[in-house]
């Protein structure tokens, strides 16, 4: 109870901050605003929507990095639309011509309206920040534009979202019920499979096992970047299966002060955080602050990255379903050690590969095709949260702690980890490939 207490308590806080000092000047909101805005109340919403576990998260990303990119590109001769690049998505309806616009309007307008789509079952108190932000940002972005002007860009907005939308529902994963977990599912019987590691009845069954089969962005199928098999299930001392829950085990059971650390950070517990796709979008974010980047460098990372950490999730479960191994904290209580716990909460759904690591080399191979390699930064996702920041030598440097993350944990075994960043890798050189540029 407490945690859910702070969350809403730090949206509620995040509201107070976004709209006390009143409206803006429409001089001072640009269309990279409005996007970074958009944002940031997106990455408090997910904290707290409860259907909200990270592939649907993804997803939403995804779907929102697609309508701010489509909405800034049909106004941009320099950008070039997603449409015919990305799985199943046609050109969105074209501006009427001799008429003008104002982007900025356009954009809010788009983002807008499409949070309150994707978001539309959040609580009382994410409708009302979502409403305070229609408000607040039509306020500034509205002073000093002719109605006629504002009206037609606001509905031409609109239509770029209706677009995107009617797109998205054929996806396979735009009704969520049960919070993701199926009301009926066959466990597949033997040793090496799935079991639940949770007492919460709902988690008796795996999340979203059918995720994996969804319409990906920028992959033909869930299995474009499938994995080789993990290593062969043995309960035998000398087996390589048997080394690797080992290592967990010991490493578990001597954990530092800085793997403990290292382990908490990358946590991003649904419900208690941005989620792990919200984690790289938070940094894509403030990178781009730091540039003082263009909308449309904006517009560009924030859809190449919702698209990649969309597909990093139906690869990732394409292959998890596909292998549907057992979790560590399972093998580890059967075979050495009863009383063992990892020190974080288990998913509850099958372990390889690790989804951390594949959505994390997603990320990092788009953020370095954007930023460059070896590109040093800080990441202060977790700095409302009370965590110190971190600092990395470059993205992939930052994925592999992600990815590595999970053995400190207790919950990976490490071929899910290794093999995880290399599925990644492969899904986000997909999306490096779109072409966004004329």
């Amino acid at each position: 109870m407490k945690a859910w207490f702070q969350r809403f308590c730090a949206l509620g806080f995040f509201i107070l901050c976004m709209f006390s000092s009143g409206p803006a000047s429409a001089a001072s909101i640009g269309a990279d605003k409005v996007i970074r805005d958009w944002y940031h109340l997106m990455l408090e919403l997910v904290r707290h929507t409860p259907t909200y576990s990270p592939p649907v998260a993804s997803r939403a990303f995804a779907y929102l990095g697609v309508t701010g990119y489509e909405a800034l590109a049909s106004g941009d001769r320099s950008l070039t639309s997603l449409a015919g690049q990305l799985n199943g998505l046609t050109p969105v309806p074209a501006r009427a011509a001799g008429e003008t616009y104002d982007e900025a309007v356009v954009v809010n307008a788009a983002l807008g309206s499409a949070a309150k789509v994707l978001f539309s079952n959040t609580g009382p108190t994410g409708q009302r920040a979502l409403k305070r932000m229609g408000e607040k940002m039509a306020a500034g972005l509205n002073e000093g534009l002719s109605s006629e002007l504002v009206a037609r860009s606001q509905a031409y907005g609109e239509s770029v979202t209706a677009h995107i939308l009617a797109w998205s529902e054929g996806d396979g994963g735009a009704k969520i019920e049960n919070m993701g977990f199926p009301l009926e599912f066959a466990l597949t019987e033997g040793p090496a499979h799935w079991v639940p590691t949770s007492l919460i009845n709902q988690q008796q069954l795996p999340l979203l096992p059918k995720w994996g089969e969804n319409r990906p962005f920028t992959m033909p199928d869930g299995g474009t970047c499938g994995l080789p098999a993990p290593p062969a299930y043995s309960e035998e001392k000398g087996s390589a299966f048997y080394q690797e829950a080992l290592e967990v085990y010991d490493t578990v059971k001597n954990l530092t002060p800085e793997q403990r650390a290292v382990a908490r950070f990358w946590s991003d517990d649904p419900m208690l955080s941005p989620t792990p796709p919200g984690h790289w979008i938070v940094i894509a974010l403030k990178q781009l602050d730091e540039r003082k980047a263009s909308a449309a460098d904006h517009a560009d990372l924030l859809a190449r990255l919702g698209v990649t950490l969309a597909d990093a999730f139906i690869g990732c479960w394409h292959s998890k379903f596909e292998y549907d191994l057992l979790r560590p904290v399972t093998y580890i209580k059967r075979v050495i050690d009863p009383k063992w716990e990892p020190i974080l909460i288990t998913p509850p759904f099958p372990e390889y590969p690790s989804g951390h690591s594949t959505q994390s080399g997603a990320a990092a191979t788009v953020l370095t095709a954007f930023f460059g390699e070896n590109y040093a930064f800080t990441d202060s996702t977790h700095e409302k949260d009370k965590l110190p920041n971190r600092s990395f030598k470059s993205f992939w440097d930052a994925a592999n702690e992600a990815g590595i993350s999970r053995l400190y944990g207790g919950i990976h075994f490490r071929a899910a980890i290794e093999r995880g960043l290399d599925q990644g890798r492969c899904i986000g050189e997909k999306a490096v490939a779109l072409r966004t540029r004329g």
